[in-house]
């Protein structure tokens, strides 16, 4: 079994925002943790969809549920309820905000003995 990347308490923020439940008409999906741990490993992982592990579904059900999702806004609803209580868990830098000096990538007034 794949090591699963939720905790109960973040799946209780997301549950309500997933479609699909019990009471939801219509067709719904076996298990919503176990789809969204799916797309978080694809996520995670780099991995294209045809590698997904056998545990979390079939490949390709697993993807035309993503995009029915994806249509459907609910990751935007799972991220404004996720964002609201940020953990910190991982701090990000990203490359824009640095600078290098203009020495360091050749601008007017760098090395002047040329090779």
């Amino acid at each position: 079994m794949t090591r699963m990347s939720l905790t109960d308490r973040q799946w209780s923020v997301i549950e309500p925002h997933c479609l699909g439940k019990k009471s939801d008409p219509g067709r719904s999906g076996t298990d919503n943790r176990m789809f969204v741990e799916g797309i978080l490993w694809i996520a995670r992982t780099g991995s294209p969809w045809r590698d997904l592990p056998p545990e979390f579904g079939k490949w390709n059900t697993v993807f035309r549920r993503y995009r029915d999702w994806a249509k459907a806004d609910v990751f935007s609803r799972i991220f404004e309820a996720l964002s609201g209580d940020p953990d910190m868990e991982y701090a990000m830098v990203d490359a824009t905000i640095v600078k290098v000096h203009r020495h360091g990538h050749g601008a007017k007034g760098g090395l002047k003995a040329r090779p």
